[in-house]
């Protein structure tokens, strides 16, 4: 199966849409990949089949791809959707009449003899044996198909996205609401650094987010950190909305305001900053409005969850001391860990 051909397209297509149910349905899935991702992934694959569509239509006789073919069908195409019935006519001119001969992509032996063939029908007053119409319009109504299926797919993702899916985010609240969560958060780093605090959700995308690849930025002993605005409407709705939400998102929300909080406190190593932020979390997390039970259970997926994040970011994986117990213990006393 070539990679242009109808059938390849459709799977393609087919797996994009199950890759994005598939993170609908997937808590942990939401918490590794933001909402708008697997769409602009789908949205680029359906870029690919247009513009390649397009060139392929667009090829000059002499250009790569068509000088060894002519305006013969490829081999897939006629592999998939048939043999010399899908061989785009041509007229000849016999006996002076018009008559369409499968002619394309055969040799001059093969043409003679159908020519003269029909040649022999005529004389006979018999009518020449031709296709009623051109056989490219079937091709070029599947192609047309093709294309709307990836319109219509792609349009009923975009409706679940930008309709059923949004709940406004950190854009959408009103100053004052956005005021208050600023200064929410900003109370809860300054316990936890041991000084005042200041965190700034960062809307406008300077410090923080998808450009800088990362979720959270702090002066290492400063007072000011930075939180994407994601992270920070998720901890707005734990707060003010008592809304769990995602557990994983949630999870990831309480460590990453920990994890900044640490940093402000003076400690600069990451792994450390995370093992003390995934323990802090959980009191953090009941603070906000969690029970002691869940926040536990959140950072225990944080923790479980470090491996595998650190397998991009080394530095940020928790050190072997980071266990009950361990030298990094916060609270030796304590059974649970975190």
């Amino acid at each position: 199966m070539e990679p242009g051909s109808p059938r390849y397209a459709r799977r393609l297509r087919i797996a994009a849409v199950v890759l994005i149910l598939a993170w609908f349905f997937s808590p942990r899935l939401q918490g590794w990949i933001p909402l708008w991702l697997p769409f602009l992934g789908f949205a680029a694959l359906e870029a690919h089949f247009l513009v390649a569509g397009l060139r392929e239509r667009g090829a000059a006789p002499g250009s790569r791809g068509s000088s060894a073919r002519g305006r013969s069908p490829q081999e897939s195409d006629v592999a998939e959707l048939g043999g010399e019935e899908w061989l785009e006519p041509v007229v000849v001119r016999i006996e002076g009449q018009d008559v369409w001969l499968p002619a394309t992509g055969k040799s001059d032996e093969e043409v003679a003899e159908l020519i003269d063939e029909s040649r022999e029908r005529l004389r006979r007053g018999e009518p020449a044996e031709a296709p009623e119409e051109p056989r490219t319009a079937p091709r070029r109504r599947r192609g047309l198909l093709a294309r709307l299926e990836g319109l219509a797919v792609l349009g009923v993702l975009g409706f679940v996205l930008f309709v059923l899916v949004p709940d406004g985010g950190w854009n959408g609240l009103d100053q004052s609401e956005r005021t208050r969560t600023e200064a929410r958060l900003s109370s809860e780093a300054g316990r936890i650094a041991g000084h005042e605090a200041r965190i700034h959700c960062d809307a406008e995308g300077e410090a923080v987010g998808i450009v800088q690849h990362a979720d959270g930025l702090a002066e290492v002993g400063g007072s000011n950190a930075f939180l994407t605005p994601a992270i920070c409407f998720r901890l707005h709705r734990l707060a003010f909305e008592d809304d769990e939400g995602s557990f994983s998102q949630a999870a990831r929300a309480l460590a990453v305001l920990a994890h900044e909080a640490w940093h402000l406190q003076g400690e600069a190593n990451e792994g450390i900053t995370n093992c003390y932020a995934f323990q802090s979390g959980v009191e953090l997390g009941q603070r906000l409005g969690l029970s002691e039970e869940t926040a536990a259970r959140m950072m225990r997926q944080q923790l479980a969850d470090n491996a595998t994040f650190a397998r991009s970011a080394p530095a940020y994986l928790v050190p072997q001391e980071c266990r009950n117990g361990g030298s990094l213990d916060l609270f030796p006393d304590r059974s649970r860990f975190p």
